[in-house]
C-alpha cells in the first residue's frame, strides 16, 4: 500500500479578519496550538506512515509552506498555481506529479482542525480497501448540529464499511438543515477525499476533459525553483475553474461516502474556533495577556498588549498589531465583509499585517508619516536580503543586535551594535547576517515615495527578481 498526501494549502480566505489576511490567510496561523494549521495538517500525516507527500500552494505563499514545513521536518514537494483554479485542476497537477507510481492520493485541506487524531486515522484505515478496489472516496462528518455553513452528502446504499453517495447538497436553510440532522441520512461535506490517482485522472478526463487536459500539458513543462515545483504557467491558464465536487464527484458512480466522527472543524469563523477552544466555568475562551472578568462565553483574543473584557456576554474581540475587531459572536460571518470594505477603502489591513514576513526573516513597520518610514527588520542567521537599489527613498540602518554584513555601494563591511550605516537614494545596498543569531536593524527611510515596489533587486537567493 502506498499513499501520497495531497495538501491543499491554497486560499486566502478573510473570514477570520483580522488574524487572517490574503498575504498570510489562516492554514499558515497558529489558531489551535502553538504550531500553525498547516504544520498540524502535515503532523496528522505521521500518525498514518505516509511516506510522500505534494502540497499546493500559490506564489505568495510559497516561503510559508516551504519554512513551516521545514521545521517540522515535513517538507516533501510543493507544486505552484500560477493562479488558482479551484480544487479539481489542483488535485489534477498532484496526480499527474505521482501517477507513475500510482499511490492512493489523501486528500487534504491545510486549514482545517481535527480533534481526535487516532479517529481520524482508523477512518483513513477503514477507507484503504474501498480506494483500492477503485472507488472515489469521500469523508462525511457526522452532524452535530443543523449547520448551514457546510455542504451535506446524502448516504445511499451500504458499500462495505462506507455508503454509495447518493446527492450532494449545498449549503442549506435552518430548517432543511434540522431535517438533514434528525433524519441521520446526512453527513456535513468535509472536502477530505481518498482514491487511487490513476481512477481521479480516468474520471475527470471523462467528465471535464478541458481541465485533464490543460493539467497534463501544465504538469508536463515542470521546472524546480529551490524547494519549488513551478508547472507550465500558459498551459495552466486554459485550464477552467472547477471544485472536485462538481468536476467529479457528483458526476461518478464510484463516490462512496466513509462516516467520520473525529472533533473535525473548518474553522471557518471566530465563533468556531470559540466552539473548539477550551473554556473556563463561564464559557469564555481566550489567548494572549487576556484578563476576562465578570464576563460570559465570549472570546478574546490579542497577539501583544493586555485586552480587558469586562462586562460582556457572546462577545469576539480580536486585537492586532494593527487592528481591533469587535463582534457579538453571531455578527462574526461579517468579518469577510469587513476585509472587503477595507479593500475597497484601498487600505492595506485586508491584505498585509504591520508584521511581514519574508522568507530571510521578517519586518514590523513602526511607524510612518510624511515623507518617512521606521521600520524593526529582523534576519535569519546565515539569510541575506536581495542586492538592490531604491529610487525613491534613503535608508539609514542601525543594528541592535546581532551582527550585519552590509553592501553600501562598492564597499562591503560588518556592522556591530549600536553602529550604523547611511545609504543614499540610487545606491545599490544589501544586507546580510553572518551570525548564529538573529539580526535586529532599525531602519528609517525617508523620500518622496516609500511603497514597497520602490525595489530594484539585481541578485536574490531566492528567485525573486521580478
Amino acid at each position: 500500500m502506498s499513499i501520497c498526501a495531497v495538501i491543499m494549502a491554497g486560499g486566502s480566505g478573510t473570514r477570520l479578519w483580522p488574524l487572517s489576511r490574503k498575504k498570510q490567510p489562516k492554514q499558515f496561523l497558529p489558531l489551535n496550538g502553538e504550531k500553525t494549521l498547516l504544520q498540524d495538517t502535515a503532523s496528522r500525516l505521521r500518525d498514518l506512515d505516509i511516506k510522500s507527500s505534494v502540497t499546493i500552494c500559490n506564489e505568495d505563499h510559497r516561503f510559508f509552506v516551504s519554512e513551516q514545513l521545514k521545521e517540522i521536518d515535513m517538507l516533501d514537494s510543493v507544486i505552484l498555481e500560477p493562479e488558482g483554479k479551484d480544487t479539481a485542476p489542483a488535485i489534477a497537477l498532484a496526480a499527474f506529479h505521482c501517477v507513475d507510481a500510482d499511490p492512493l492520493l489523501l486528500v487534504l485541506a491545510a486549514d482545517h482542525v481535527i480533534q481526535d487524531s487516532a479517529s481520524f486515522k482508523k477512518s483513513v484505515k477503514s477507507a484503504i480497501p474501498l480506494a483500492e478496489s477503485g472507488k472515489l472516496v469521500t469523508f462525511g462528518i457526522v452532524p452535530s448540529e443543523p449547520n448551514t455553513g457546510y455542504g451535506y452528502i446524502k448516504k445511499g446504499k451500504k458499500q462495505k464499511n462506507g455508503y454509495q453517495v447518493e446527492k450532494f447538497v449545498e449549503k442549506p436553510t435552518f430548517k432543511l438543515a434540522q431535517e438533514y440532522l434528525n433524519s441521520g441520512e446526512f453527513y456535513w461535506n468535509s472536502g477530505m477525499f481518498l482514491f487511487r490517482a490513476s481512477r481521479y485522472l480516468e474520471e475527470l478526463k471523462k467528465f471535464r476533459p478541458k481541465i485533464y487536459q490543460a493539467c497534463k500539458a501544465a504538469i508536463s513543462g515542470i521546472t524546480t525553483d529551490l524547494d519549488f515545483t513551478r508547472i507550465n504557467g500558459s498551459e495552466f491558464q486554459r485550464c477552467p475553474s472547477e471544485s472536485v465536487d462538481y468536476a467529479v464527484m457528483e458526476n461518478t458512480s464510484d463516490a462512496v461516502v466513509l462516516p467520520i466522527e473525529a472533533g473535525w472543524s473548518d474553522i471557518g469563523s471566530w465563533s468556531s474556533i470559540w466552539d473548539i477552544s477550551k473554556k473556563d466555568e463561564s464559557g469564555n475562551a481566550s489567548q494572549g495577556d487576556v484578563l476576562v472578568y465578570n464576563s460570559k462565553n465570549c472570546y478574546v483574543r490579542t497577539d501583544n498588549r493586555l485586552v480587558v473584557a469586562a462586562g460582556l456576554e457572546d462577545l469576539v474581540i480580536v486585537d492586532t498589531n494593527d487592528a481591533l475587531l469587535v463582534s457579538h459572536r453571531n455578527s462574526v460571518q461579517d468579518a469577510k465583509k469587513i476585509a472587503q470594505h477595507l479593500k475597497n477603502e484601498s487600505r492595506s489591513e485586508w491584505e498585509v499585517h504591520r508584521e511581514v514576513y519574508r522568507p530571510w526573516g521578517k519586518y514590523d513597520s513602526l511607524d510612518n508619516g510624511l515623507r518617512y518610514q521606521v521600520k524593526r527588520i529582523t534576519v535569519k542567521p546565515g539569510e541575506k536580503l536581495s542586492v538592490q537599489m531604491h529610487h525613491h527613498r534613503s535608508e539609514h540602518w542601525v543594528v541592535v543586535s546581532g551582527t550585519a554584513k552590509v553592501t553600501n555601494g562598492d564597499k562591503t563591511f560588518l556592522l556591530n551594535e549600536n553602529e550604523s550605516t547611511y545609504i543614499p537614494a540610487g545606491v545599490i545596498h544589501a544586507l546580510e547576517n553572518p551570525g548564529k543569531v538573529d539580526l535586529e536593524i532599525i531602519e528609517v527611510q525617508s523620500g518622496t515615495y516609500l511603497g514597497e515596489d520602490d525595489i530594484v533587486r539585481f541578485e536574490d537567493r531566492y528567485g525573486r527578481l521580478k
